[in-house]
């Protein structure tokens, strides 16, 4: 099929559905209005927040947690609905799967089913049935080696394109929740970005809401894959998703979205400068001058309370620090340490460069030979896997390490450990620290995006401006020191525990700007313009 072809079936199969669309969108607005006039309560505003991961059933970072818990914690202002793929824990997972409908392909990207389940608290979530794209072992986005799959352009472009497709009501006569398409999508990462170009190829005006968790991954694909996903070749410009002769997927969210989110503020500043901007910072800073760049700092939801969770060895509160030695001595156990009254460091993350690993590798014989010991849960990259079993091999029963995740394992660590590890080179938000100071676990991080923002030097954790193996030793030392001060390092615990980084902090700037891209005037506005009379 040529450019053209491609554009004019684009154009053809979503001007009746849009137009259709616009008449519902219309009728939908005024009787909302008649409703509050009559002093009914008014619907909930319907969003969709596609992701390419959810915790309930898959997760490789910070993305299946935010996916997790920000969609429940938006639940009460809007009617919030999640759009992933099918992946194998999906389909073998214990929610009933109901295939609700059917979406059509475009160019290369299959046509899939459309399934629903629903989870607890009352959230839907969506997924793709396509099991020659997303019915494999591996992680969502790697095989079983490590190495990216071949056809994940195809993968997340599939994705993408059914955001639009719901959007656009073009899900197709099968479709069992006929009336509802959202009013708003909310776009994740580069797996996404596509589906806010594949609404305005089509000339539909659905306001996005594109968040970056990580700038450095991009989705970048050659030039040969515009005809293989559809996309019209008038967007391969510098304007549009050209990206130094590539495809980005990651431009694509950025420029064809409506506003742009980080996961802090720090961060949000950060990717404005070519340090830390990906060779998108010049395109960044633009947003962030027309004021379609902010950071919301993400949260992290209820079960992370060392008083309730049922994974740890011994629920404990600010001040049973003897209920958290008991968790230490189990995680001791765990990872066959020795019995030791020094400190316990721990890593709890991805096995990949940004996390600063090599410097932990480096600094990891010092913390022995003062007293402390050092245990790592994770997976990643395959250098750095070895290098740590290496470690501890080297130091029997003074560093222990998994490779691998387990969350009950994750959990037992961030309860049991004194300390984490942090040297990140960049962090666009940062779990971990949130989960560690929740648990009385000072973190030692980098002075970097959503670290800088969570960690009071001193106060709750331990901060160092230069990324160097010098000044990550000094803050060790710091924390060495400290850990020999019994009152002023329990001090730093309970100031740490008394931080409450939760979710609801997040929903109002996110309510606001859901508000902004969704006034009243602005949705008939939209109805508007795609009607022909």
């Amino acid at each position: 099929m040529s450019h053209s072809a491609v554009d004019a079936t684009l154009a053809h199969a979503t001007h009746a559905t849009t137009t259709a669309k616009s008449i519902t969108s219309i009728s939908d607005a005024l009787a909302r209005h008649s409703s509050v006039s009559a002093g009914q309560s008014e619907p909930a505003d319907p969003v969709l927040f596609v992701t390419s991961e959810l915790a309930d059933f898959v997760k490789v970072g910070g993305l299946g947690d935010v996916s997790a818990a920000l969609p429940r914690a938006l639940l009460n202002h809007y009617d919030m609905r999640v759009l992933m793929p099918a992946y194998r824990e999906v389909l073998e997972s214990i929610w009933p799967v109901h295939v609700i409908g059917q979406l059509p392909g475009l160019a290369d990207i299959p046509a899939c089913d459309l399934g629903r389940i629903e989870l607890p608290e009352g959230l839907t979530v969506y997924v793709l049935i396509c099991p020659e794209l997303y019915d494999r072992p591996g992680s969502p986005y790697l095989d079983e080696s490590g190495q990216e799959w071949e056809d994940n352009a195809i993968r997340f472009a599939r994705l993408s394109l059914a955001a639009a497709q719901m959007a656009m009501g073009t899900v197709g006569a099968r479709f069992e929740d006929q009336g509802w398409h959202p009013d708003l999508l909310h776009l994740h990462d580069w797996q996404t970005g596509l589906a806010a170009g594949y609404l305005r190829w089509s000339g539909d005006e659905t306001p996005c809401v594109y968040t970056i968790h990580n700038l450095a991954y991009q989705g970048l694909y050659g030039p040969e894959y515009l005809s293989r996903l559809g996309i019209p070749e008038s967007a391969f410009t510098p304007q549009g998703l050209e990206f130094y002769n590539l495809l980005s997927f990651m431009k694509a969210g950025i420029i064809y979205s409506n506003h742009i989110t980080t996961v802090s503020e720090t961060y949000a500043r950060e990717i404005t400068t070519p340090a830390f901007g990906c060779g998108l910072e010049g395109l960044l800073s633009d947003c962030a001058r027309d004021k379609r760049l902010s950071g919301i700092a993400n949260g992290i939801d209820d079960s992370w309370d060392p008083q309730t969770d049922a994974y740890l060895a011994c629920a404990f509160a600010t001040n049973d620090w003897a209920g958290k030695r008991a968790n230490t001595d189990h995680v001791r156990r765990m990872f066959r340490l020795a019995v030791s009254h020094g400190p316990l460091f721990a890593v709890v993350s991805r096995l990949v460069h940004q996390k600063g690993l090599d410097l932990t590798i480096a600094a990891a014989e010092s913390i022995v030979r003062a007293g402390g010991q050092l245990v790592v849960i994770g997976c990643g990259e395959p250098a750095i896997e070895n290098a740590l079993r290496n470690l501890e091999a080297r130091f029997p029963g003074a560093i222990g390490v998994h490779i691998g995740f387990s969350e009950r394992e994750a959990r037992c660590i961030f309860a049991g450990s004194d300390f984490l590890l942090m040297p990140s080179r960049f962090e666009p938000c940062g779990l971990s620290q949130m989960y560690a100071q929740r648990f009385g676990s000072l973190p030692i991080a980098h002075r970097t995006g959503g670290l800088a923002d969570t960690i009071e030097d001193g106060v709750t954790g331990f901060l160092f401006d230069d990324l160097s193996q010098q000044d990550f030793q000094k803050a060790i030392d710091r924390a060495f020191r400290i850990f020999g001060c019994t009152e002023l390092f329990y001090a730093m615990r309970r100031a740490a525990m008394a931080i409450h980084y939760q979710w609801r902090l997040s929903v109002t700037p996110y309510r606001r700007l859901y508000h902004q891209l969704m006034v009243p005037a602005g949705v008939t506005a939209h109805s508007l313009r795609h009607v022909s009379i």
